[in-house]
């Protein structure tokens, strides 16, 4: 997606989380920042190429690289929105029983203990990438998935509702690779359980819609 407006970064109070120092945040939100960077100079670099309404073969090569670029550094800059959104100084402990989230995570594990599970072992997974909880908006089913990059396992059209950043400069001037289980201790310790309950669609189409669309 191409577009004329340029992206402001988004400002994140998240200073005294648990577990996760504020150096460490001081560090992500300036690769954060970076990303947010790098989508508009992609975006304009690419919109200067379409200008006159079609792509001369001579720049079709530097037009392909730019696109394909375009939407590591667009999911880089949209997933850490999403991770830094659903945290929070004084957050953690588990939804209440009665949320949509805790009732969600039932439906679609049976337990709540099981859903948690599963994400933590995502989370857990070896190499470096994103855990994310997503909603089926068809359905209202939680799935949890692993996401490599930023762009890649990504399931359209599916909503994220938890994410976790698991690239290792999350959490490595706080904890070494080995003991990346604290750190998803930590992210739980301050999970904002009322940002993640506010993403959640709360009145789903049922499946036999999305069959006959």
């Amino acid at each position: 997606m191409v577009t004329n407006d340029s992206y402001r970064p988004k400002q994140f109070n998240l200073s005294g989380l648990k577990g996760i120092s504020d150096k460490t945040l001081e560090m992500h939100f300036k690769l954060y920042q970076g990303y947010v960077e790098q989508t508009n100079v992609l975006n304009e670099k690419i919109l200067e190429i379409v200008k006159p309404g079609k792509i001369d073969h001579e720049d079709m090569p530097a037009y392909s690289e730019l696109t394909r670029r375009l939407g590591f550094e667009y999911n880089g800059m949209v997933l850490h929105e999403y991770y830094f959104g659903n945290l929070k100084r004084g957050g953690g402990g588990d939804p209440d029983a009665k949320s949509g989230f805790h009732r969600a995570a039932e439906t679609s594990f049976a337990r709540f203990a099981t859903w948690k599970a599963d994400f933590v072992g995502v989370c857990k997974m070896r190499g470096v990438g994103w855990a994310i909880c997503y909603q089926d908006p068809a359905t209202g089913r939680l799935s949890n998935h692993w996401i490599t990059l930023h762009e890649v396992g990504n399931v359209s059209g599916f909503t994220p509702v938890l994410v976790i950043d698991v690239w290792e400069h999350a959490f490595l001037l706080d904890y070494p690779p080995a003991q990346r289980a604290k750190y998803i201790d930590a992210c739980f310790d301050n999970v904002d359980w009322a940002a993640v309950e506010a993403r959640l669609n709360t009145t789903p189409r049922t499946a036999s819609h999305r069959a006959a669309s």
